[in-house]
């Protein structure tokens, strides 16, 4: 009895790295361009030089994506589920 309760609380634990292995990851970084036909988006991560194609989710409204914008990505199950913008703080004016 002991031996199988502990095999179940090993496999319940695995189970849940899984879970948590495989949950949502958001990024930021720079929307470089947006295919609205294709439902891509080619975003480059903060720190890096490479550019990455994300597929969109089907829920997503690519229209409302601006290219060349700062932005933060949600991507769960290798499809982006979120998009959003990062607002640029403004400059002060500088003078009178």
């Amino acid at each position: 009895m002991k031996r199988t309760a502990a095999v179940l609380t090993a496999a319940i634990f695995i189970l849940s790295l899984a879970v948590v292995a495989h949950a949502a990851e958001t990024r930021r970084g720079t929307i470089k361009d947006v295919d609205v036909k294709t439902g891509t988006i080619t975003f480059c991560p903060e720190g890096t030089t490479t550019d990455m194609m994300l597929k969109a989710d089907k829920d997503l409204d690519l229209r409302t994506v601006r290219p060349e914008t700062k932005a933060e990505v949600t991507v769960d199950g290798g499809a982006v589920k979120g998009v959003r913008e990062i607002k640029q703080p403004r400059k002060a004016a500088v003078g009178c």
